[in-house]
């Protein structure tokens, strides 16, 4: 493929976007005349996956094309290498994604956030701005290149701790962004990104813009704060509590962002919110589409727009990601490429975040698949999709550890702590409320020996006793609260005395 062929290569990422929030695809509740753009550009894939959902891990997967086994990954840390998987992430995985298409002759830029460790780690990019949630340090902030631009170009914002809106006790409170529409990290972000768009360069782009939003604090700018009335919003999906909850892991979470105890109309208030962080984003995503638009090659540009993860957004008792139900791990995943990709087609192959490396390199004509599928091959219809899609969240070989099985319209989830099972037909039951795992006993052995191969042939090891899932005595965890505010400040958790905090204002 020559260099003038080749095209340009756009990937989206937003942060905790549930799968059902474009209109375009069914919700007419919300918003989103940019997304709906991307529905007619190209092709809908209906079952998208994170296989670790939560923000750290799903991004390495996709800078790596490995799934968590290789990474080391499944949560927000990177663990030892196992026996099978020595080294390095980048000596496990190889070059990461941006660094492989900048050998492959791309000129790249990666925008927002990227949440690798270290924060500020070369991830292949000749461009690279960060826009991370949180500054640990007074230099980490001042580093930051969205909390620089605020503070060298708007310092009567300065102030602002938390830019992005208040954490803590905030986490799932409504909230109104402290900055306005056009300064918000949204719009910094698609401002860099149009910059680098417009450059002028024989070489094709491959560009990576991560937007911060949905992400919790839910505090859209004026006049998207007020954009949804909370009585026309969703209620949430919940099950008998027992059965939502055999997830040790979602009460204790509710626990440590403050949302144990969420009733119906904060539910909706918060959704309200939720709704108008991505129409907010939808705005900001709208010029970029039309800066690629403006190009004479933008029939030539495939995009890519996915998120890491979902939100429960009180769906089954529960608030935040990392579990298995469908409003946490299944996510949008819009793929378009005019000259190549038929438009307003849907899809529902099983796909994930590990496809994208595949995705980028083969678009580029150097294919490297590493752990992903080929869905360009596929959707010319001379590769074969996938057939079983695995997920992973928590330290294997402890009661933190979870697993997902997906396969035609099961989903089969093991959790470690209490040997707890559940088996889900998604055909049946899209809500997730109906557990099959002990009326359909043949099933449920059956996806519970794809996990056990998987494992046993791919890691990781400690999930194992012997040729059985390591299982544990059902045990809660001490619940506590999650605290962040602005360390870079030196505010590290409420005061002792209330007057102590007045010492800050002088």
């Amino acid at each position: 493929m020559s260099q003038s062929s080749r095209p340009n290569i756009l990937f989206v990422v937003t942060d905790q976007q549930r799968h059902d929030t474009i209109a375009a695809l069914g919700n007419s509740r919300i918003y989103t005349p940019n997304l709906d753009r991307l529905v007619r550009r190209g092709v809908i894939f209906t079952n998208a996956y994170s296989t670790c959902p939560v923000c750290m891990p799903a991004r390495y997967i996709i800078r790596t094309g490995c799934e968590p086994p290789s990474i080391r990954m499944f949560s927000n840390r990177v663990l030892p290498p196992s026996e099978n998987h020595k080294g390095t992430i980048r000596e496990r995985c190889g070059p990461y994604l941006a660094e492989t298409m900048r050998n492959l002759g791309y000129r790249t830029f990666g925008i927002g956030k990227f949440h690798s460790k270290p924060w500020d780690e070369d991830l292949g990019y000749d461009v690279h701005l960060h826009s991370e949630e949180m500054y640990y340090t007074p230099d980490r902030r001042k580093v930051d290149a969205y909390s620089r631009w605020i503070s060298e170009q708007h310092p009567e914002y300065d102030f602002v701790e938390m830019l992005m809106g208040e954490r803590s006790e905030m986490y799932y409170m409504p909230q109104m962004s402290p900055l306005p529409a056009n300064l918000g990290v949204e719009a910094w972000a698609s401002d860099r990104a149009i910059e680098q768009i417009n450059s002028e360069d024989e070489r094709p782009y491959f560009g990576f813009i991560s937007y911060i939003g949905p992400h919790p604090p839910l505090a859209p700018p004026l006049p998207f704060n007020r954009m949804y009335d909370p009585d026309r919003m969703p209620l949430p999906c919940r099950g008998d509590i027992a059965l939502d909850h055999m997830d040790e892991q979602i009460p204790w979470m509710n626990h440590a962002v403050f949302a144990e105890d969420v009733s119906d109309i904060h539910n909706q208030i918060l959704y309200a919110r939720y709704y108008g962080e991505i129409s907010y984003i939808d705005q900001c995503l709208g010029r970029v589409l039309d800066a690629v638009e403006a190009r004479p090659d933008a029939d030539n540009t495939l995009i890519c727009f996915v998120s890491d993860h979902g939100d429960h957004m009180g769906d089954h008792h529960a608030w935040q990601k990392e579990s298995f139900f469908e409003s946490s791990c299944r996510i949008p995943f819009l793929l378009s490429w005019p000259n190549r990709i038929e438009a307003e087609t849907t899809n529902d192959q099983l796909v994930c975040l590990t496809d994208l490396f595949a995705l980028a390199t083969t678009a580029s004509g150097s294919s490297e698949l590493r752990e992903g599928i080929d869905i360009l091959g596929m959707l010319d219809g001379k590769k074969s999709g996938r057939k079983l899609l695995l997920g992973y969240h928590g330290i294997p070989g402890t009661p933190e550890f979870k697993a997902m099985a997906r396969k035609d319209d099961w989903k089969y989830i093991f959790m470690s702590n209490g040997a707890r099972e559940q088996l889900f037909n998604l055909k049946e039951n899209p809500e997730e409320t109906n557990n099959q795992a002990d009326l359909s006993p043949e099933v449920t052995s059956t996806m519970r020996n794809y996990l056990i191969e998987a494992i046993r042939l791919q890691g990781p090891p400690e999930a194992l006793e012997g040729n059985e899932l390591r299982t544990f005595p059902f045990q809660e965890r001490a619940r506590k609260r999650l605290y962040q505010f602005d360390c870079s400040r030196g505010i590290n958790g409420f005061p002792d005395a209330p007057e102590q905090i007045l010492t800050t204002l002088k």
